[in-house]
Order: structure tokens, then C-alpha cells, then sequence
């Protein structure tokens, strides 16, 4: 606050309506008539969500050249907007093009920042077109050029330096995780009569028992652990010892049990990688199975089968069982097909060790970049906010 009192230096800020320094432009003339998408075509076609960029299209006519005149592009429905300087097309007539009446007066990257850090979504839940109607008599503060110049060099190098922080630990979280699947693949590949390989349903190994008919609705606060398949893949990692839902004592009467050391397995998906993801149960008291999954009860290491089931030699043998359009599904008795590797105890042991360690490094890295990430865009954010707080003079925004 002190820097930005003594860039001021006394000046007053000039708050004008939004719509009187800046005009809007509809698409319509840019937008895009073929789906025929391609990385290898060369115009990009934008939405102002958060999808941005589309697709790109080959399309010659009809193109802004933002290259020469930047521009906003602004959702008229859910107020995201978006800076861009590279020539494209548009996707929806439902955005509008916003450019600075006078650059001498109002810099259209200053506004793009002071729009930025206004709350983004539906104004009061009222799905109408927002800029005619709401953002356009905002009232915007208009410091003298040189403010607005500082301002706008200052973001402008926040915000290429956090986008390259954000790039290296992207990367970084990348590498670590490439590092433990190859690591995990070198382990439970073994070479030809080094280990026996044996369907898993095998009368020796164990057999896949289907789930119940647990259905969200009969989860209960408290009770008997249960897991839902849906949840394999959207909450549980290799393997649990506590559940994220309950059922009662009584529903539990009836329905399917996995118990300690099983494997629980969805059968069901809407993508090929989800079907078949795996969590294995190493809580002390038996758990009730949803339908759309199933559970491996075996002889082998918990462990040892829940990351067997993370490789690619289990995915190549997976994907042949896959069956169904817009559901995938894998059958049970298919799975029992799939051979698996079976090494001696202490050796399944070693390696469950060795990846145990991998996966608590990766994961800390997982949760850690992510957070990091994060913390850098509040960082980003805080400071954009602080550079654009001006005093009112008593006037409502």
C-alpha cells in the first residue's frame, strides 16, 4: 500500500462506467462454420471459458487479427475473461470482443487485469448476458497513463514468472511420476521361468467375487464400511484401511463382504483407463462391495495384486476383456483369465516395499506441487488486487 500511495503521489482516481471507455464487438463475423479440428491447422478457434482454446481450424476467412489489435474476449454468461494477442476465430456468439475506446486514456490491458480480478460466475444466479445488462456500468478507476503503465509492467512480469514457476513444477511432478512407473514396471516384470505365471483365478491364487446392490442412497453417517466402485477411482489410492462411507448394520446383513487383504475393483467406467482401477482392503473388519465392482479374494501380498493391477502388463491383458460403448465394463470372469506373476512371498514383500516408498515420495510430491501451485496463483492474485485497490472519493462501484 505504501508503493502504491507513493505512485499515486496524490492524484485522484478517476472511476468511470465501464461501458463508456471501452466498446464490444459480437463475433459473429469471426466465428468458426467447420468442426474439422486439427493440432496441424493453423488458426486457433477460442471459447472465453475455460476450455480457451478449441481446437484449431483451417479456415481462412473470417479471422481477428488480434496480432494486430488485442483484445478481451468476454463470456456473456458466465462473466470469464480471457487476454489474447494471436490472431483466431471464435466459437459462441455468446461472448463479446472488448477493446479500449482510447489507449491514451484507458490501457485495454489495464482493464483486462481490473476485470480479472472481479469475481468471475453467473451474477446472482442469472443466466442473461452480463455485459449490456451488469458489467458494463461498473465503475472502473482510471488512474493517469504512467499509473496504469506501472501497473500493467508490474502484473504483466508476475504473471509471466508465476506461469513459468507453475511450468517447472508441472514438470516436475511429471518426471516423478514417469520415475515411479518405471520403476514399478522393472519390478513386477520378471524374465522367461524366473517366476510362474497363473490366471488369477486360479483354483491355487483366489477367486472374483461381484458386488451387491449398494447404492449411494443407503450410505449412513456412521456403521459399517463400505465402498461404492465409483469412488476406486475418484478417491481411494492402492489400498485403504479406512472407508469413506457406511452402511447400517442391518444392510450389511445382506450384502456382499470383502474382508482384510482383498482387492476391490471396478468393473465399470466411462474411459478404458478407470475400468479395472483397484484399491486393497486392509482394515481389520469385512466391508460391504457395491454392484458395478467386485473383489479379489486371494492367497498373494494385498499389496502385491493392488500394484500389479497399476501395470501395463495387466492393462494389455485388460483391454481385450473391455466391452460396452458409452459404459465400460470388464466381467468378472474375465478377470480370473488374467495371469499374474507370482513370485515367491518375501520377494512379493520386497517389492511391496520398495514401492511402498515410491508412492509415499510420489504422492507427498503429488499433494506438494499441486498446493505450490496453488499457493502461487493466491500469491498472483494478492498482489493484482493490492496493485488495483484505489480510493473510492465516496463513490459506489
Amino acid at each position: 500500500m505504501k508503493y502504491l500511495e507513493k505512485l499515486l503521489e496524490g492524484v485522484e482516481v478517476d472511476w468511470q462506467p465501464l461501458g463508456e471507455i471501452t466498446d464490444y464487438e459480437q463475433p459473429t463475423k469471426y466465428l468458426v462454420t467447420s468442426k474439422n479440428y486439427n493440432a496441424d491447422f493453423q488458426t486457433p478457434v477460442l471459447t472465453a471459458g475455460k476450455t480457451f482454446i478449441l481446437g484449431y481450424t483451417d479456415e481462412t476467412d473470417g479471422i481477428y487479427k488480434a496480432s494486430e489489435k488485442p483484445v478481451i474476449i468476454f463470456d456473456d454468461f458466465t462473466t470469464a475473461n480471457k487476454w489474447v494477442d494471436f490472431d483466431f476465430k471464435a466459437k459462441s456468439s455468446a461472448m463479446k470482443m472488448i477493446t479500449s475506446k482510447d489507449e491514451s486514456k484507458a490501457l485495454l490491458k489495464y482493464i483486462y487485469y481490473w476485470l480479472s480480478a472481479l469475481p468471475s460466475g453467473l451474477v446472482d444466479g442469472d443466466h442473461k448476458r452480463q455485459w449490456i445488462s451488469n458489467y458494463c456500468n461498473k465503475l472502473i478507476p482510471i488512474p493517469p497513463l504512467h499509473i496504469q503503465k506501472e501497473i500493467v509492467r508490474i502484473l504483466s512480469a508476475f504473471t509471466e514468472l508465476t506461469a513459468l514457476l507453475i511450468t517447472e513444477l508441472s514438470a516436475e511432478l511429471t518426471a516423478r511420476k514417469k520415475q515411479y512407473n518405471y520403476y514399478r514396471e522393472q519390478l513386477l516384470n520378471f524374465n522367461e521361468g524366473e517366476v510362474e505365471y497363473l490366471p488369477m483365478g486360479h483354483e491355487s491364487l483366489g477367486k472374483f467375487i461381484r458386488g451387491g446392490g449398494l447404492q449411494k442412497k443407503d450410505f449412513t453417517e456412521t456403521g459399517v464400511g463400505c465402498i461404492h466402485y465409483g469412488q476406486i477411482y475418484t478417491y481411494y489410492g492402492t489400498y485403504t484401511d479406512k472407508t469413506k462411507t457406511f452402511v447400517s448394520a442391518e444392510f450389511a446383513k445382506k450384502a456382499r463382504m470383502a474382508k482384510y487383504g482383498d482387492l476391490i475393483i471396478a468393473t465399470t467406467s466411462e474411459n478404458d483407463e478407470d475400468v479395472c482401477k483397484s484399491v486393497a482392503w486392509l482394515g481389520a473388519e469385512g466391508i460391504a462391495v457395491s454392484s458395478d465392482a467386485c473383489f479379489y479374494t486371494h492367497n498373494l501380498n494385498p499389496k502385491y495384486v493392488a500394484y500389479f493391477f497399476q501395470t501395463e502388463q495387466f492393462q494389455k491383458q485388460k483391454r481385450p476383456f473391455i466391452t460396452g460403448s458409452k459404459v465400460r465394463r470388464v466381467n468378472a470372469d474375465d478377470l480370473a483369465k488374467i495371469k499374474i506373476p507370482i513370485p515367491l512371498p518375501e520377494e512379493q514383500e520386497r517389492i511391496v516395499s520398495i514401492l511402498d516408498k515410491f508412492s509415499i515420495l510420489t504422492k507427498s510430491i503429488s499433494e506438494g506441487i499441486p498446493k505450490e501451485i496453488k499457493l502461487r496463483k493466491k500469491q498472483y492474485e494478492y498482489y493484482r488486487d493490492l496493485l488495483l485497490t484505489f480510493p473510492k472519493n465516496n463513490i459506489e462501484s
